[in-house]
């Protein structure tokens, strides 16, 4: 391999690798809301894998169009900051709603008595909550989870900003096959990365003792990706 494309495709690898690591809105997301929703690892990985899919397939796809048309550098760079915009209102707003629908059914869920009289001159009283003590309503197999939908979609719309130079310069010297291969190695990187920290954090958080915070948990899920939209939209991470 000539030493030109050794120095291109580690810089795919590290780029990859790098980019995932430093931006929270690729792995925190997933933890909380498997946290919050229950579901399983296998599933967790799934949904992830799916996403990460999309988000770099979407960049890929953007990066071959630009070359075929011969849309300039500049042009695919801004088009990106654009998605990636709309990516960080879109994580705000999902994020905002989230929490606040998680803060009324933690207040819904806040154990209360009530008196009961009977006819024969008696009374008792008792606790309960609305929600039966239990917060996980997307168990509930009448009631589709659109949550992984939603994630989903923010991801296709999540672009991948150090992708597209790294594409263009094999696109200049006119080889395709290493345009594929620093696409390959981009996404596969970005792909194992989110795979694995998600695993570790989603372990991690079992060890924890957050029985306390159950009925929290999908208001702090919605806090999560809400500062995850602000650390994109007003940090630029």
């Amino acid at each position: 391999m000539p030493r030109e494309t050794a120095v291109l495709m580690w810089t795919a690898l590290s780029l990859g690798f790098f980019h995932t690591l430093i931006g929270p809105d690729h792995y925190l997301p997933f933890v909380v809301m498997s946290k919050a929703r229950g579901w399983s690892m296998f599933k967790t990985n799934i949904i992830v894998f799916l996403c990460g899919v999309a988000h770099v397939a979407s960049s890929i796809v953007l990066g071959f169009i630009g070359i075929a048309v011969g849309i300039t550098l500049f042009k695919l760079e801004a088009l990106e900051s654009f998605r990636g915009e709309i990516a960080g209102w879109f994580l705000l707003i999902f994020g905002f709603t989230y929490f606040v629908w998680g803060i009324h059914m933690a207040i819904q869920n806040r154990q209360h008595q009530h008196i009961h009289n009977h006819y024969c001159g008696g009374a008792h009283e008792h606790i309960h909550s609305h929600t039966g003590g239990h917060l996980h309503l997307h168990e509930d197999k009448k009631k589709a989870d659109i949550t992984p939908w939603i994630i989903f979609t923010i991801f296709v719309f999540g672009p991948c900003e150090p992708l597209i130079p790294i594409l263009m310069y094999p696109a200049a010297k006119g080889s395709l096959v290493s345009v594929i291969m620093v696409a390959t190695i981009f996404g596969a990187a970005t792909i194992l990365t989110m795979l694995v920290i998600v695993a570790l954090m989603f372990y991690g958080l079992m060890k924890l003792p957050t029985s306390k915070l159950e009925k929290y948990s999908h208001a702090l899920a919605g806090l999560a990706i809400l500062l995850c939209g602000i650390a994109i939209k007003f940090f630029g991470l």
